[in-house]
């Protein structure tokens, strides 16, 4: 096992705060890191204005094992340059959508110096763009960059009235994470540098992270499309609703306790066989769940914060996640895990020979209700630099680093 004890002396980039970039970054600083935060325009301005007096992070951190941390963090450093925040960093965490990493990626890829571990919450493909983009701007810096199928947390950023308050509450703690190197030879180096990161401690100190079989594989085992498309496109009577016939607060709903129910879980269900057929198909990995895991309230969610078994009766609520809502139809649930999830497993499907008829109803119903057409705006595999390869040619790309170009 190669020796990463260096990396307790240097500082932690994070780039992007939105709400898991400022958690994560603010749970660092409380597990005693040094911790820079950067954030680019036009969010900037908006995310990074009102840190002077620290950064709350709070909130119940539901979680089998109870690991609690909460309190202000004070960053180190918070800055709107790339180039500044990796500068003396050992890691580096991209915390942000998916519709930013190209944005992040422009402007950290020529400040890139060997040694650097790069970290994506949530992979989304981050890791495959991220390379080709490398390729493309001629940068050889020996750089280990992995990705993993979700965040450390299901939080929230608090508001009042229109202003985004500098204070996120923490509902929930992954105690175990799935990740993946690109390529798998430095799958050692990346799983081995969780340990080095604060914000990771509830998942190293429970069940602890899970390799994937691939960076495929932490894009396979995303549940946010499964567990967002299928609760938005079958409860928007339920969404647009809420509040207003009801007689209910509009900010109490979510998908999870108000749409949820055992029709919905079999959609769900039906989603996840078809990305286990296509990851079949590829030779390539995808966390397993069992189908009756899928049929409670906490669905397939509940295993990444308690682990397997977890299991709310639709009779009861779901007092967790009330008022997560979400509370618009546009909103990422949709804009970002149709476009990015349901339309990458679509043309996988295409091209190893898998129907997705479940999925592309996803992708169509969201076309009807969003006035868009995820289709053409989707990511295609020709973004991620593999549309051209054959299954042999990927599997030797994704394992080891043999990039066939067209």
């Amino acid at each position: 096992m190669k020796d990463l004890s260096y990396l307790k002396e240097k500082p932690i980039a994070v780039l992007g705060a939105g709400g898991i970039g400022k958690a994560m970054a603010a749970d660092c600083v409380l597990a005693g890191q040094e911790v820079i935060l950067c954030d680019l325009e036009p969010f900037a301005s908006k995310t990074l204005d009102n840190l002077k007096n620290g950064f709350r992070f709070h909130g119940n951190q539901t979680n089998r094992f109870g690991f609690f941390r909460e309190g202000v963090a004070k960053f180190d450093k918070v800055t709107t340059s790339v180039a500044e925040a990796v500068k003396d960093a050992g890691i580096i965490i991209v915390a942000l959508p998916a519709v930013g990493h190209k944005m992040f990626f422009k402007e950290l890829i020529p400040h890139l110096q060997d040694g650097h571990i790069i970290h994506i919450f949530p992979d989304n493909y981050g890791t495959l763009v991220f390379r080709k983009m490398m390729r493309e701007m001629g940068c050889e810096k020996k750089v280990v960059v992995g990705g993993w199928s979700s965040a450390p947390y299901g939080s929230r950023i608090e508001s009042e009235g229109p202003f985004m308050l500098p204070s996120t509450r923490i509902i929930y703690r992954a105690i175990t994470l799935r990740g993946a190197a690109l390529p798998m030879t430095d799958q050692e180096v990346f799983l081995e540098s969780v340990k080095y990161i604060g914000a990771m401690d509830a998942i190293t100190n429970g069940l602890g992270p899970v390799g994937g079989y691939t960076v495929m594989d932490t894009g396979f085992s995303n549940v946010n499309p499964i567990l967002h498309c299928p609760g938005v496109i079958l409860g928007v009577g339920a969404l647009e609703n809420y509040g207003l016939i009801y007689g209910n607060n509009k900010y109490d709903f979510s998908i999870y306790c108000h749409v949820y129910s055992p029709t919905v879980s079999k959609v769900q269900y039906a989603v996840y066989q078809e990305e286990c057929r296509i990851a079949e198909a590829m030779g390539v990995g995808i966390q397993p769940f069992a189908k009756e895991e899928f049929f409670s309230r906490s669905n397939i969610l509940g295993s990444e914060y308690m682990g397997e078994g977890m299991y709310v009766p639709y009779e009861e609520v779901y007092e967790m996640a009330l008022g997560t809502g979400p509370f618009s139809v546009d909103h990422r649930y949709m804009t970002e895990d149709i476009p990015i999830g349901c339309h990458v497993f679509h043309e996988l499907g295409k091209k190893y020979g898998v129907a997705t008829p479940v999925i592309d109803s996803m992708i169509n119903m969201a076309n009807a209700m969003l006035d868009r057409d995820f289709y053409a705006e989707g990511l295609k595999l020709e973004d991620l630099g593999i549309g051209h390869m054959n299954k042999e040619e990927l599997l030797d790309y994704l394992n080891n680093g043999i990039y066939k170009a067209e």
